[in-house]
């Protein structure tokens, strides 16, 4: 959902207003008075103009990567004698970026001894502090080949690394720097990591959450090895971290270097991160202390910067460490904090992380306010219960009769044939079927007998909720998904064309093909519901998807008969954007023209993907 209209012009005029205040130094909203003040070091004209036309070269290609590596190398040589002005130059900032990926050790190392003499300028300045990240990425990857200058390269990141540690607060609570101190922490520790902190703050869209999520994945391994310099650092950075929790946990910037801090730790130095886990929540239980016997760690809960902190402490934590903290200071609170707006994050948190023993206990708390979560919209604790029950293997015809009485479809027995749609749609069955319960009342002879199921007036399947489609996956995955299955079996061919051609409806139709505690018979019961329907898949986005994922496991007569059907069409598929594709999946013109070679070719495909199976399985 997006801010409603008439508030888009407030808005925009609070982004300008921010635009307009200079912030101080110590500012949550970064920046620095060394940046604002004084004049900074600009390119002169010719040497623009020179990388500017190396950037236009560099995007245009090489027919080699040894062109490529020499160019490189030349613009780097040339960039040293510039490299401050060069960093803070906007252009000049995109130019490096793009190059240091696959920069040689020689000229990184002549790039870092250029700017690190500038540490504070660089790193506090939207675009130098790019160029300090991608320079971090690219260091310990070069160390750990054993290049020409390793060495001088390792005690340049110690040296950058030391000058961050010093003027921590500097760094960490500056807006720009705060990204250099995150890619640092991962550098030092030899691990990449997707958490919320090494996305930025939150509010910036998905978009930046999609460009962040893709660059993780084009930077270079995950884990890395790093030398033993680098972890004895990194364990001086938990210390230095846990100097400064009363003074700044609120922070966001703090609060999010805090969050990759952690989670680098546990990968690396588990007693280092276990040692910083206890300082958070010691620190924020001991604060404003309760006269009702509260927990003080339920106010920060409640607080969008301090939850995010404890959702990563929860994350990284071990099984007894999850009992701790639900005995110490969530027990008896989980409806309050299911409802409130942030700390029911935190929950989702808890609720996953959760062993089979603490899971029974988070149930017994939830389990009975089911649809009060559901009312207030909180349907990520719903989900999140639902795939700790489908994890552990626990509870799960309990949280299913819970949930389908939260939908109201329970009782009667005839209503759980509407399941689906229901949950699908996030919808009580009055709601849906547009019926009231005085009027269901004002049918007694109808209620007394249930043996005899009563349909409710039919309607479409509409829009599809993300979390429906989560909780439908969850439950086609549970040892017992009949309910789900006989609901799926009872809907009409066209709400099933409806739910497969959603994007997020789709994805059920993925969990209904590969849970292993689907029977093969319902599945096909459900699935030939879908023929006569193939084209109008075929010809969807995703509904070709599903369509592609069907083929993939059906038969070879079952193949015949969908290959049959679209081959009607093949004209019309073979002009489709999503069409055309199954056209050649399914080789459909060999189909028509050439059919026993077809139908070989079909039977040598399913050889070699039960072969491929096999493989897997040993």
């Amino acid at each position: 959902m997006g801010v409603p209209s008439h508030r888009q012009k407030g808005a925009r005029r609070k982004k300008e207003q921010r635009k307009r205040v200079v912030p101080t130094p110590s500012s949550e909203d970064g920046g620095s008075a060394e940046n604002k003040g004084a004049s900074l070091p600009k390119l002169e004209a010719a040497a623009a103009e020179y990388f500017r036309r190396a950037h236009e070269t560099f995007k245009a290609g090489f027919d080699s990567d040894e062109e490529k590596g020499l160019f490189v190398s030349n613009v780097l040589e040339e960039a040293e004698a510039v490299a401050l002005p060069l960093a803070l130059d906007s252009a000049g900032s995109l130019l490096l970026q793009a190059l240091l990926p696959s920069a040689s050790s020689g000229s990184l190392c002549r790039l870092l001894q250029a700017l690190v003499p500038s540490l504070r300028l660089a790193a506090c300045h939207h675009c130098a502090a790019h160029i300090l990240e991608a320079a971090l990425l690219r260091a310990p990857l070069l160390i750990r080949d054993g290049a020409e200058d390793a060495g001088m390269l390792e005690e340049l990141v110690l040296e950058l690394g030391r000058a961050v540690q010093e003027e921590l607060l500097v760094f960490v609570l500056d807006a720009h720097a705060s990204f250099v101190v995150r890619t640092l922490l991962q550098t030092l520790g030899g691990a990449r990591v997707g958490s919320d902190g090494g996305r930025g703050p939150p509010g910036l869209g998905t978009s930046h959450l999609r460009a962040k999520q893709a660059k993780l994945g084009t930077e270079g391994p995950v884990e890395f090895d790093v030398p033993d310099t680098f972890l004895s650092l990194l364990q001086g950075f938990s210390s230095c971290f846990q100097e400064h929790i009363p003074e700044f946990i609120t922070n966001k910037f703090f609060s999010l270097c805090l969050q990759v801090a952690l989670e680098v730790l546990h990968r690396r130095l588990p007693e280092a991160c276990l040692e910083l886990s206890r300082s958070v929540i010691g620190y924020l239980s001991s604060c404003n202390p309760s006269t009702t016997g509260q927990s003080p760690l339920l106010v920060f809960l409640k607080d969008a910067t301090c939850s995010r902190v404890l959702d990563k402490v929860l994350e990284v934590s071990d099984a007894k460490a999850l009992r701790s903290f639900y005995k110490a200071h969530v027990k008896g609170h989980l409806p309050v904090l299911a409802a409130h707006k942030v700390a029911n994050f935190t929950l989702q948190r808890l609720i996953q992380a959760a062993s089979c023993k603490l899971l029974g206990k988070l149930f017994e708390e939830l389990g009975p306010g089911l649809e009060e979560i559901m009312a207030h919209e909180h349907l990520g604790v719903v989900t999140a219960l639902l795939g700790a029950c489908r994890k552990r293997g626990t509870h799960q015809q309990e949280v299913l009769q819970l949930l389908m009485e939260a939908f109201h479809c329970w009782e009667p027995p005839s209503r759980q044939l509407a399941c689906v749609p229901l949950i699908a749609s996030v919808l009580a069955y009055e709601v849906y079927y547009g019926e009231d319960e005085e009027e269901e009342e004002e049918t007694p002879s109808q209620s007394r007998d249930d043996s005899k199921p009563q349909a409710a007036a039919p309607r479409p399947l509409g829009a599809i909720s993300y979390h429906g489609s989560l909780m439908l996956q969850h439950l086609l995955h549970f040892a017992d998904p009949s309910a789900p299955l006989r609901s799926l079996a009872a809907m009409t061919p066209d709400d099933l064309v409806t739910l497969a051609c959603d994007p997020a409806g789709s994805h059920v139709f993925d969990s209904l093909l590969a849970s292993p505690s689907v029977p093969e018979k319902q599945r096909r019961k459900v699935l030939r519901l879908l023929k006569g329907r193939y084209v109008s898949l075929a010809c969807s986005k995703h509904g070709s998807r599903v369509l592609d994922a069907v083929w993939s496991r059906a038969t070879l007569p079952a193949k015949q008969e969908m290959a049959q059907e679209l081959a009607e069409h093949e004209q019309q598929l073979r002009h489709d954007p999503f069409g055309h594709h199954l056209v050649r999946n399914f080789a459909l013109t060999h189909f028509l023209k050439r059919r026993r070679d077809w139908e070989r070719h079909q039977e040598a495909e399913k050889k070699r993907r039960e072969l491929f199976a096999e493989i897997l399985e040993d």
